[in-house]
């Protein structure tokens, strides 16, 4: 599988060397007895008719929920493109359609207890369909890659009810081994970004079982659920602006350096701070983020994925309370796993410097 240019997780895998680069998911399923194409659908133990489609269909809404959030800095949405000159909304839109069945592949060769090169193999099927779809556009590459890895899982584990954090650990406990010795891809922006500033990548959050999904994306989620109960897009935004505070996300990297990365999570951790989705203006205030980093062509694709992600594993388990042993309102908004390091701005454009490339 191929992890798109974004993520990177260098405070949670130090050691690791990794690029968001590793070869796509895929190969034909597994075939057994009972029903071409094998899988959940074909009877093995554990599977359910139902369960690949289920997949499929909520990693789509995962990915149509990411994509209609708003606010986003510098993001695609359907108010406009952000930062972006190739794609738009409807191009996003055609890309998720055209993944979905390949979604419900990877479940079926999950549940068909497939290896890590059959799942390349319907991976890359994937992506020839992404492709064929946007005309060529790498709209979901990322989404591919840990949106993929999540419902392999799902069809491994036969549907067990689970809590989204052990679905999440059990994907790097699968395959973790095996992702860590893929080989890095040069070609793509990210691989370079991750190979030039010796960050980790979306190859290293899944092999640990997606950690920072785990400490961050999740927790923020339920929170953002807490202090907006009536608007699940607040919490989504919530949820992505805890992410960009945190991850070494390498399409920022590629775009804007080091510096465009430090002001990326500086001007994330900054809303945060002020009450992130809770604050009267806090609507006001992302907008304000979002041309700031359109102005700067930054675009943080990387905590976009592991948004996806999120809400996929969210759904996955069908979390919409706390997590285990907490207690209601118990997750800080703003507590310190996203407010290392940050720093407070008042310039007008909230401290993002202009890009370095003008990379799409």
């Amino acid at each position: 599988m191929d992890a798109k240019d974004g993520m990177n997780v260098t405070r949670i895998c130090p050691d690791s060397k990794l690029e968001p680069c590793v070869p796509e998911p895929c190969v034909p399923e597994r075939s057994s007895p009972g029903r071409p194409g094998g899988g959940a659908e074909a009877g093995l133990p554990g599977g359910s008719p139902a369960l690949p489609a289920r997949a499929a269909a909520l990693a789509h809404r995962a990915l149509i929920d990411e994509l209609e959030t708003w606010p986003k800095p510098g993001l695609v949405s359907p108010v406009d493109a952000g930062s972006h000159d190739d794609m738009d909304a409807d191009s996003l839109r055609r890309s998720a359609a055209a993944l979905r069945p390949h979604f419900a592949d990877l479940a079926r060769a999950g549940a068909a207890g497939a290896g890590m090169a059959e799942l390349r193999a319907i991976g890359l099927r994937a992506e020839a369909a992404m492709l064929a779809a946007t005309g060529g556009v790498n709209a979901h590459r990322g989404a591919i890659f840990s949106l993929g890895l999540i419902c392999a899982g799902e069809g491994a584990s036969g549907g067990t009810d689970a809590s989204a954090e052990a679905r999440a650990e059990a994907v790097g406990r699968r395959w973790g081994a095996v992702i860590a010795r893929a080989p890095v891809s040069p070609a793509s922006h990210g691989g370079r970004a991750a190979r030039r500033y010796g960050v980790g990548g979306a190859a290293a959050e899944a092999a640990a079982g997606f950690p920072t999904v785990r400490a961050v994306g999740l927790p923020a989620l339920r929170s953002g659920r807490a202090l907006a109960p009536a608007d699940p897009e607040a919490a989504r935004v919530q949820c992505l602006f805890a992410l960009m505070a945190v991850l070494d996300d390498t399409n920022l990297l590629h775009r804007g350096g080091p510096e465009g990365l430090r002001a990326a999570r500086a001007a994330a951790a900054a809303f945060l701070d002020a009450g992130g989705v809770g604050a009267p203006d806090w609507r006001g205030r992302a907008e304000a983020l979002h041309r700031a980093f359109v102005a700067a062509r930054l675009s943080p694709g990387g905590s976009a994925d592991l948004l996806a992600a999120t809400l996929l594993l969210d759904a996955l388990a069908g979390t919409r309370v706390r997590s285990p042993g907490a207690t209601p309102g118990a997750v800080d908004p703003t507590g310190p796993a996203w407010k290392a390091g940050a720093v407070q701005d008042t310039s007008p454009t909230n401290g993002i410097p202009c890009a370095r490339t003008p990379a799409s």
